[in-house]
């Protein structure tokens, strides 16, 4: 029997493209990556007249023509119609996989992976509460190993930062990234140690800001951007992390990473602020706030052993919440492993537990593609 033909779609944005990839490779199938776009009036098109929409895609980027997949994955609104033209097109053989919420009447797809704070359901619909994504215990236990000792001179315990920009209504502005650093102050103390990346989006006053403020810190380390970025290094030899709030894949991978993970809200619309409020609710992440001074005390040992311990609790609270939801025959789905060693190699106690709902989404996409073989 052949491979299966599995395409997956997104219009080109890393947002899409690493929750696309991620349930792909998780699932072990491979596939051709399509990045299209769709034109006006196309783009406009109500659902009746959508397989024609295969008509209006951008000719500068990929096409979709026959013959047509097994399975086809998309991710984006946009993308979402391509692949429903795709499966009328095959008449129904094509099975349609898409993440997100579509926009679109869910019917057309045989799943929809969609987050929790979509707010939509079905037969066909799985809820998660956090973004696919492609960082595996693999790529951390090798992240771990390959930065090991370019962070060994940090002082522990160490906060991880990874930073984030603007959204369409919420600067990210110079204001708001002093009352984040004003928190993580608090949070490191006099004798913690702090590692900060960037990404693409983060304003370049609010690195300016990082770097004037921690740059001849010997206790902290801000990326320049030349070189390696230590983003996978972060999350796997972190002893917490804190997160801006604006990117929904960014804060589920910090939580995929097992590491108590404190959220800086800098504003991200509803959506956002129903994403952060569900993890907030499932003891899953804190928020970090400018007086960080109480949290310094509650999270700076790596070692919560007391009853009280927030970071205990969150644990526990985790364990209750989100283990029996990704619980299969064969070990926990959803729940990876990091590296268990520390910069200088002893063992780094695990203080929080990994939360991955790519496992789960993968098995569930396995399964479709063997029912329908």
């Amino acid at each position: 029997m052949s491979a299966p033909v599995i395409w997956w779609v997104t219009t080109g944005e890393a947002g899409f493209r690493s929750q696309a990839l991620g349930l792909v490779n998780a699932a072990g199938l491979g596939g051709e990556e399509k990045i299209v776009g769709l034109k006006a009036p196309w783009s406009l098109a109500p659902p009746g007249l959508w397989r024609l929409t295969l008509k209006g895609l951008d000719p500068a980027k990929d096409r979709l023509a026959p013959p047509w997949p097994d399975l086809i994955i998309s991710c984006s609104r946009r993308a979402a119609k391509a692949a429903i033209a795709v499966k009328r097109a095959s008449g129904g053989r094509t099975i349609a996989v898409h993440i997100q919420n579509p926009l679109a009447p869910i019917g057309e797809f045989d799943l929809v992976i969609a987050m929790r704070h979509d707010g939509i359901d079905g037969p066909n619909v799985m809820q998660i509460d956090t973004a696919l994504h492609d960082v595996t215990a693999q790529k951390l236990a090798a992240a771990g190993e390959a930065w090991r000792a370019r962070l060994a001179h940090l002082p522990r315990p160490l906060t991880g930062v990874l930073l984030g920009g603007s959204t369409k209504r919420h600067p990210f502005t110079p204001q708001k990234a002093q009352a984040l650093i004003d928190g993580l102050r608090g949070l490191i103390g006099p004798d913690g140690g702090l590692i900060v990346t960037p990404s693409r989006r983060t304003p370049g006053a609010v690195k300016a800001l990082f770097h004037e403020t921690f740059g001849a810190d010997t206790r902290a380390l801000i990326w320049d951007e030349q070189g390696d970025n230590p983003y996978l290094g972060i999350l796997a030899l972190s002893d917490r992390l804190a997160v801006t709030g604006d990117s929904v894949s960014m804060v589920s991978e910090a939580v995929g990473a097992g590491r108590p993970t404190l959220v800086f809200d800098i504003g991200g619309g509803a959506r956002h602020a129903k994403f952060l409020d569900n993890l907030v609710q499932r003891g899953v992440v804190s928020l970090l706030e400018p007086s960080a001074s109480d949290l310094n005390r509650s999270l700076g040992s790596a070692h919560p052993r007391e009853s009280g311990d927030p970071v205990l609790s969150m644990t526990r609270q985790a364990e209750k919440t989100w283990i029996p939801a990704f619980a299969g025959t064969s070990g926990v789905e959803g729940v990876s492993t990091p590296p268990s060693k520390a910069l200088d190699g002893s063992p780094i106690p695990q203080s929080a537990t990994p939360i991955n709902a790519t496992p789960a989404a993968a098995e569930r996409v396995r399964r479709l593609l063997q029912a329908r073989t």
